[in-house]
Formats: C-alpha cells, sequence, structure tokens
C-alpha cells in the first residue's frame, strides 16, 4: 500500500483563535476580505481590533458565487492601489475566501481578463506576483480554507471556472467556531451537508487514498452525529466546534482527492435553478452513493466504515437523514424533468469533477 498525500497549510484551531492572526502576520501589512453583513454583527469592528495598525485597507463587499463581471473592477483596484500589501485575510465563508484566492495572484500587468482567458483555457495564465493568505472561514462546510481551489462563475457565459494554481493554497487557516455562533439556521445546514458531500466524494473517488480516507471517513461520522444536534441548538459553541472540525477534517480529504460526481452535478443545478451550493452539491448523495456502491471493494470497505451501516441499506438511510434536516433529495422535487436530469447527468460525468467518480454509467442507469 502507498499514498501520497500533500497539505502545506498550518491550521489553528479552537475558540478564540482568532487572537492569533498578529502573531501569524508577524509585521506584516494586510488586506482584510469578507462580507458586508460583517459590519452589522460586529465582525469587522472585532476584526480591526485585532488588527490594528497591520490592516492596510478593507474590501466588505464580496456576493455570494463571485463573478467575473464583479470581480473584474475591484481585481484591478487592488492590484493598483495595494500592490504592496503582502497579505490578503479572508473571513467568511466560501464566497469571501473565493474572492481572496482570486486576488492573491496577478502577472505583470495585473490583468484580470489574462486571469479569465486562463480559467477558461484559452491561454495561458502564469503568475508573477502573489500575496499570502490566511483564511478564516466563519461557515462550517466549504474547506476552502485547507484547499487552493476557488469557484469563480461566469453567468453571462453560464460558466463555472475552478481557480487552483500552486500559489493559491493558503498559509493558514484560523478556524474559531465562535465566529459561527451568528450564522442562520439555513447557511448552518447549507454548510453542513457541504461538508458531507465533501468527504463521501472524496470517498467514491479514483484519487483516494488510506490519508485521505482516515479524514473522510472521520469526517462523514462527525458531521451525520453533529450536524441535527446542532441545528436544533445554533448557539451551542461546543457544537459548532465540532462541526467546524468536521468541515476541516473534509476539506483536508478533498484537498487532495478533488471532489467527484456530486459537485459536477451542483454546478449545474446553481446556475439553472440557483440552487444554494451546499444543497445542490448534497441533493443527490443518496443517489450517487448507490451508484457507487458495489464499484471497488476497497471503496465499498472505506463506505462502510464512514456510515457505519450495511450498505444495502445506506443510500436509503442517507436519504432519510438529509430529508429529516428538510432537504428533499430527487431531481423531480426541485423541478427538473426526466430528460433534463439525464442531459445533466451526462454532462456531468464528463466534467473534471465527473470523471473523479468511480463509476462510469450513472447517466445511463438514471430513470
Amino acid at each position: 500500500m502507498s499514498a501520497n498525500y500533500h497539505n502545506p497549510v498550518q491550521s489553528v484551531y479552537g475558540a478564540g483563535a482568532l487572537s492569533s492572526l498578529p502573531k501569524l502576520l508577524d509585521g506584516r501589512r494586510a488586506a482584510l476580505v469578507t462580507f458586508p453583513e460583517a459590519r452589522a454583527i460586529g465582525l469587522l469592528g472585532r476584526l480591526e481590533s485585532v488588527l490594528q495598525g497591520a490592516l492596510a485597507c478593507t474590501i466588505d463587499q464580496t456576493r455570494p458565487n463571485p463573478d467575473v463581471a464583479e470581480l473584474a473592477g475591484l481585481y484591478e483596484w487592488f492590484w493598483r492601489e495595494h500592490a504592496d500589501v503582502e497579505v490578503l485575510i479572508a473571513v467568511g465563508g466560501g464566497s469571501a475566501i473565493d474572492t481572496a484566492k482570486a486576488l492573491m495572484v496577478a502577472n505583470d500587468a495585473a490583468s484580470f481578463s489574462d486571469l479569465v482567458a486562463g480559467l477558461a483555457g484559452e491561454r495561458p495564465f502564469v503568475p508573477t506576483r502573489s500575496k499570502m493568505l490566511i483564511a478564516v472561514p466563519t461557515t462550517a462546510g466549504t474547506g476552502s480554507e485547507v484547499t487552493p481551489w476557488a469557484t469563480v462563475w461566469d453567468r453571462e457565459r453560464q460558466k463555472k471556472y475552478s481557480l487552483h494554481l500552486p500559489e493559491t493554497w493558503p498559509r493558514y487557516a484560523v478556524v474559531d467556531p465562535e465566529l459561527m455562533l451568528s450564522l442562520p439556521a439555513a447557511v448552518t445546514l447549507q454548510s453542513g451537508l457541504d461538508a458531507l458531500s465533501h468527504a463521501l466524494e472524496a470517498i467514491w473517488n479514483v484519487n483516494a487514498n488510506p490519508l485521505s480516507d482516515t479524514f473522510a471517513v472521520s469526517a462523514v461520522r462527525d458531521t451525520l452525529e453533529v450536524l441535527p444536534q446542532l441545528m436544533g441548538q445554533l448557539d451551542n459553541v461546543e457544537l459548532r466546534g465540532r462541526m467546524a472540525l468536521a468541515a476541516l477534517k473534509a476539506g483536508m480529504a478533498f484537498s487532495n482527492t478533488k471532489t467527484a460526481l456530486a459537485h459536477s452535478i451542483s454546478y449545474e443545478m446553481t446556475l439553472r435553478y440557483g440552487l444554494p451550493h451546499g444543497i445542490a452539491c448534497s441533493f443527490l448523495l443518496p443517489m450517487v452513493l448507490e451508484r457507487a456502491i458495489g464499484r471497488r471493494v476497497d471503496r465499498d470497505a472505506v463506505l462502510r466504515e464512514a456510515l457505519s451501516m450495511p450498505l444495502a441499506e445506506a443510500p436509503q438511510q442517507l436519504a432519510a437523514f438529509i430529508e429529516s434536516l428538510g432537504v428533499k433529495t430527487r431531481f423531480a422535487d426541485y423541478g427538473v424533468g426526466d430528460d433534463e436530469a439525464r442531459e445533466m447527468l451526462l454532462h456531468a460525468q464528463g466534467g473534471a469533477r465527473g470523471k473523479n467518480f468511480i463509476g462510469n454509467d450513472l447517466a445511463e442507469n438514471q430513470a
């Protein structure tokens, strides 16, 4: 048995971890990237107090699912006005961290159109300048704090781009469950299901290895136990911490395997139907699980360990778990007809993430 596992991110975890930021900065100046509501909930004031003189500028108008049309002006302003800033601190959910990752690399011209052309595969994008990134998640689910990937959308072209370069790994992940106490129920649920999807997708994956399996199995078990409890006790910092740790472990798993078919499907559901990412990537987990079972003996063994139940019962039990949280688990529940579902599945299988799935005839068998 052999494995090749790599993750260069140093993680700082625990209640109060936010106070570690000055030490991590070590005298460097930083640009803060966060979400619009951060000021109203008191988070921005807290960050300003912690960072004090180290804060060079604040970008607090990040939007969900960052789009190239929104990022273009911000990117060129940042590299024109703050090219000397050494560090980006991203505080928020996946969209804030994705925005920071898009900002952290540039070529000599600092041209955003060159970056987009690289994402679209039109011509190579070679960064000649980059910033250090400290990722501070306020949700427990994306895993973006320990991966090099950022999702950038182009709604005009109906495209989703994945930014991933050696330079876009965060240097530090600061995971403080106290920052998640104000998270509303809907976002808590979507984030938790995103973490569950990351963990399962890392298991039914052609790139899985024993080290990624260790993180994925633990993340699945923890999420199945903690998420229902957390939904009933949103102000419980211990449960927030356990869910944050589960999401961190799921991120450590898929940071090496990448995601697979459920995520490939999710991008179409978000583009076409506006479904939030955490729901879009998790509602079909039972169906994908059903098709994954029996493909490979070693993957069956890991799935059995993660789900702690006979695999014959697992798809039905997983569907019951997700539906108990108020999330439907069939295409038809979201207004997708059989023909469109089949077309969507075929498209997803051919995508880069779909090819990571251990099965290859899912769409042919979809009714």
